[in-house]
């Protein structure tokens, strides 16, 4: 039994407050919004880059601030290539096991390399309290949670059990999660290539999430 939704219900969206985002308004343009988490990574991000260049597509990187500093050639590709990007933390801290000050410091770290202001939690981990505090800091940022899990982290399903759970469940506004990191590289490389293919065929097209 899986510990984490692969669809998020609405009933579990409604416990957040406003400032959160779960999912993009349903535009006449089909538009869908791919999410990379975690990198950026040397060899795994490429592949994504290369992928998404392939189908004219374009998505949005939440990059942890340490793995930026480590490569910062890849990361300066994702922005040359028209892509979004959105801090991730410095050292992808888990909220709930973080206390506030030390939490938003990170954040804060990581923003020194990351210039955006989107945010996504690393796990989906955060608290109100968090949530707060950045709200009141950071007014004009957004925070982006997902409507779809890809699963791809998760080494106990399949790669075409991870691209099942974005086909049966995206349609126009979703936000998925992928990741550009070593545990999820075997069912995103398999997946990813199948939903940008998917995604053409049914008219629906991948776009980065921006503030606009």
């Amino acid at each position: 039994m899986t510990a984490y939704w692969v669809k998020t219900p609405k009933w579990f969206k409604r416990l957040y407050p406003r400032i959160v985002t779960w999912e993009m308004p349903a535009d006449e343009d089909r538009s869908v919004y791919l999410t990379f988490d975690d990198g950026p990574h040397p060899d795994i991000t490429a592949y994504v880059l290369d992928k998404l260049k392939e189908y004219n597509a374009y998505g949005t990187f939440f990059c942890v601030g340490n793995n930026v500093r480590k490569f910062p050639d890849m990361y300066q590709r994702i922005l040359a290539e028209g892509h979004s990007v959105g801090n991730h933390t410095y050292d992808h801290l888990n909220g709930w096991h973080t206390d506030c000050r030390a939490y938003t410091g990170n954040i804060m770290k990581a923003a020194e390399l990351i210039k955006s202001k989107l945010f996504r939690p690393p796990y989906g981990r955060i608290r109100y309290s968090q949530l707060r505090r950045m709200h009141k800091a950071w007014p004009d940022w957004k925070f982006i949670m997902w409507s779809v899990l890809s699963a791809d982290f998760d080494p106990e399903i399949t790669p075409s059990q991870c691209l099942e759970n974005v086909l049966q469940n995206i349609e126009p506004g979703s936000i998925v999660v992928f990741h550009d990191s070593q545990k999820a590289r075997e069912r995103m490389e398999y997946a990813l290539p199948r939903v940008l293919a998917y995604c053409q065929s049914q008219n629906l097209v991948p776009r980065p999430i921006s503030m606009l």
